[in-house]
């Protein structure tokens, strides 16, 4: 394992959720409605709006897979036919992926002081129960008391664990906001999609309708995290013929080719739609989407704005800069990145535990190579702690 000479921050920490997660607080009236469990061909599986839900192969997480057991894989190091088999033997789930207090201790012998910490399950369901939005909205609100009550919002200042929040209902996502906020929370997750309202018609993010939730989150000074999950882009894989329907560690190469990219997309509403010209402290970390994606939006917001300048309040490359932060995989050219965005924009997140993710998180210290010191302190620590602290807006 790496030393540095200082405590760092993992701006993607998972926990393994508890098998009641979504049930314990819900609401009675909702229970067939939103997630359950059933016993199929002899295993346990997730029900959720009354169908098996595969996002996770295995989502009672016990037996589980190793911290990292994918690292070579997804290095493009050795090939698998079946990415299944390339787990090898699963563990006993630990206590510290279900526990805050072990979890801790796990925290400090990897030399972290601080980290986001996000759902492995939670964010694979919004797309699940669309269609259901009442259902959808007491699902989510149970699954934040869980959040709370098993992990807490800020936990000693070290864990800040991200309340769910869709604009499904925008009503509904001020109060949960308001809800967190009040638990201390220091980060949201929210997924890179359009959001399908109460009428049956898809809105994007910058939709005026959603422009109370955005001014809400701009007065909060609270970073609004992207996490990678199912963005609902299955309408894209039923166009080429493929199976649409979301499932972790399941690869196939036509899938792994198309240029479908949620996150960009999202960015891009954020930025084309004005959401972030209208409101100067948003702040966006993007997590567990890489980077890849950047310069393919640059490159047509570059274009679009040479066309279209009138549409923008400032040059989009500008607006990026101020507002957005990524958070690379490992394995992409994180010296390009820099170059691009700059090393006070680069978060580092590891996605501890997970297979894919790294066994030693302050390993990512190996693939900054080229970085100077100060540049690898920004990425290791200081942007990260930079985001969980709370800004204050300005006075207009």
């Amino acid at each position: 394992m790496a030393t540095l000479d200082y405590e760092i921050f993992d701006a993607d920490n998972h926990y393994y959720e508890a098998p009641d997660a979504f049930t314990r607080h819900l609401e009675p009236g909702y229970a067939r409605r939103a997630m359950q469990w059933a016993e199929v061909d002899g295993k346990k599986r997730l029900l959720v709006g009354g169908k098996v839900n595969r996002f996770i192969p295995n989502p009672t997480f016990d037996p589980v897979a190793k911290p990292g057991c994918l690292d070579s894989y997804f290095r493009a190091k050795h090939s698998a036919q079946d990415i299944r088999a390339a787990f090898g033997d699963l563990d006993p789930i630990s206590p510290s992926y279900r526990n805050r207090d072990a979890r801790l201790a796990d925290l400090d012998a990897q030399q972290v002081e601080a980290c986001f910490m996000f759902p492995t399950l939670g964010v694979g369901m919004e797309t699940a129960l669309e269609h259901d939005r009442p259902a959808m909205l007491a699902a989510f609100r149970a699954f934040n008391r869980y959040v709370e009550a098993d992990w807490g919002l800020n936990h000693e200042d070290r864990i800040y664990s991200a309340a769910y929040i869709t604009l499904a209902d925008v009503d509904w996502a001020i109060e949960e906001l308001e809800w967190a906020m009040a638990r201390d929370c220091r980060v949201i997750n929210m997924r890179a999609s359009s959001v399908l309202g109460a009428d049956n018609q898809r809105r994007s993010l910058g939709h005026p309708d959603h422009e109370p939730f955005w001014a809400k989150l701009n007065d909060a000074g609270v970073t609004l995290a992207i996490h990678s999950g199912d963005a609902g882009y299955g309408f894209m894989l039923d166009y080429w013929g493929q199976n649409s329907e979301f499932e972790a560690f399941r690869y196939e190469p036509l899938k792994a080719l198309l240029t479908w990219s949620p996150i960009s997309d999202a960015i891009a509403s954020l930025i084309a739609e004005g959401v972030f010209a209208r409101h100067a402290n948003l702040r966006v970390a993007t997590i567990e989407n890489g980077s890849e994606w950047v310069w393919p939006l640059f490159k047509k917001l570059k274009k679009t704005y040479g066309q279209h300048s009138y549409a923008f309040a400032e040059n989009p490359l500008e607006t990026f800069a101020k507002h957005v932060w990524v958070a690379p995989y490992y394995e992409d050219d994180l010296l390009a990145l820099r170059d691009a965005i700059g090393a006070d924009h680069i978060i580092f997140g590891s996605d501890w535990p997970h297979a894919e993710g790294l066994a030693n998180p302050v390993d990512f210290v190996h693939d900054l190579k080229g970085f100077t010191d100060d540049e690898i302190r920004l990425i290791m620590r200081d942007n990260g702690m930079g985001l969980i602290t709370r800004r204050a807006a300005a006075v207009l």
